[in-house]
């Protein structure tokens, strides 16, 4: 992936210090409001819930959509990430940002192997 493809920092930084994002995946599901994560100052999303009509399972089908920020929409690119290094740093980046007594039990779970592999680059289109 190369630089021109990723969010500027200022974007990156917004959504790593807000607790949450508003995503839409694919052209028809709705905006929902999910936990974001800046690692290596990309962004990622991982999934918690693996159901047929989930966010996730939208964007493996579709993987365009959108995001909210400040106020405006945003078209983004749903990428599969991989990397071993990459998914560390997403592991380390949830536990950071949600470590709080309310949220570190399910960021723990979104380290969990079967969120890990949900684990998802959004990049501006």
């Amino acid at each position: 992936m190369t630089g021109a493809a990723r969010f500027p920092a200022t974007a990156a930084a917004a959504i790593g210090t807000s607790p949450m994002l508003s995503i839409r995946a694919g052209s028809r599901h709705r905006y929902i409001r999910i936990w974001a994560v800046v690692a290596e100052g990309r962004v990622f999303v991982r999934s918690w819930s693996l159901k047929p009509r989930s966010w996730y399972r939208t964007f493996l089908a579709e993987p365009t959509g959108s995001i909210r920020l400040d106020g405006r929409a945003i078209a983004v690119r749903a990428v599969r990430t991989r990397s071993a290094r990459l998914l560390r740093a997403v592991d380390r980046a949830y536990l950071r940002k949600y470590a709080s007594p309310g949220a570190a039990r399910y960021a723990r779970d979104l380290c969990r192997p079967i969120s890990r592999q949900t684990t998802i680059e959004l990049v501006p289109r």
